[in-house]
């Protein structure tokens, strides 16, 4: 496990104590907002991925009343090698998961929220109705909250695809997480390919929907393995996409190690690079993972598409 403060940035890797680059230091955060915020997802039977990804900005994030909400409970069918999220036997579903949701949406005054999950191939439609159910929830009791849908790749079924474009949240994201020589290695239950079509499928199915993804680096990809996963997803037409450096969970053998930290000026690279291809928005650092921040990017691609 790894953790972030002001007076000393440390993570764990198989070798022992590692101490990080100076650039992912952050703010000590607001323990009595984090204490507030975990009681009020206990209190509801409601998982964060923030907690269950150890997100790196979860004291940042929890510090402006902000969370991605996990639903279809806490436990994935998968098991990618660079995810924190315990794999095995699913959770049954919560009915009541919709509603307790959209109820912890209202009472944290959100403008914005993102809705993630565990894989769930378990299901026929791999909680693609879940997911809608939520959205309607949501909208239900506070209608003027923008929407962000991170889903798994529901196998790219058709019927689930639509299930979700039919909910039309305002951004669906599906993360490809890596190139795709590792992509077999470190997500051994999904493919490449696959994840692509996913997001071509959304394009097509829902045009007024943005389209996102995400992108870890420092597993061992190169620089050009890089700008060609870029192009695939700008051709799949990805609209919207982060790119974070990879942090090893814990020291399971599961979890791979990471093999170089980036620099922020090699973010910024990717950065510029991204725009230049024609995506309407980049978020690019070290500590930038696929919810970072995401209102802004959903602020900065209305504002694009307003402008053409």
């Amino acid at each position: 496990m790894y953790w972030v403060t002001t007076m000393e940035t440390q993570t764990k890797f198989d070798s022992g104590l590692v101490k990080l680059p100076s650039w992912f230091k952050q703010e000590i955060p607001d323990m009595n907002k984090i204490r507030t915020m975990k009681e009020l997802f206990r209190g509801s039977r409601l998982h964060t991925v923030c907690e269950s990804a150890n997100c790196p900005n979860m004291g940042a994030c929890w510090k402006e009343g902000v969370a991605t909400f996990m639903i279809l409970g806490g436990t994935c069918t998968r098991a990618c090698r660079f995810c924190a999220v315990p794999a095995g036997r699913p959770d049954l579903i919560d009915r009541e998961e919709p509603h307790n949701v959209a109820l912890a949406v209202k009472q944290l005054g959100l403008r914005y929220v993102v809705v993630t999950s565990v894989a769930r191939d378990d299901i026929e439609d791999e909680g693609a109705m879940q997911f809608a159910k939520t959205i309607e929830a949501i909208r239900r009791l506070t209608p003027e909250v923008k929407i962000e849908v991170l889903i798994p790749d529901f196998s790219a079924k058709e019927g689930s695809l639509k299930i979700l474009s039919d909910a039309a949240p305002e951004v669906i994201s599906h993360n490809i997480e890596t190139v795709r020589r590792l992509s077999p290695y470190i997500r051994p239950q999904a493919l490449h390919d696959r994840s692509l079509k996913v997001l071509r499928a959304f394009r097509e199915l829902n045009a007024r929907a943005f389209v996102k993804s995400s992108l870890m680096v420092g597993i061992g990809e190169t620089d050009e393995e890089i700008i060609e996963v870029m192009k695939e997803l700008r051709e799949a037409g990805c609209q919207i996409l982060t790119i974070g450096q990879y942090l090893a969970p814990t020291q399971r053998k599961r979890h791979l190690p990471v093999e170089r930290f980036y620099t922020p000026e090699e973010f910024e690279k990717y950065r510029q690079k991204g725009l230049e291809m024609g995506f309407v928005y980049v978020e690019s650092g070290p500590l930038v993972r696929s919810s970072y921040i995401a209102e802004k990017g959903y602020q900065v691609a209305m504002e694009a598409m307003s402008i053409n």
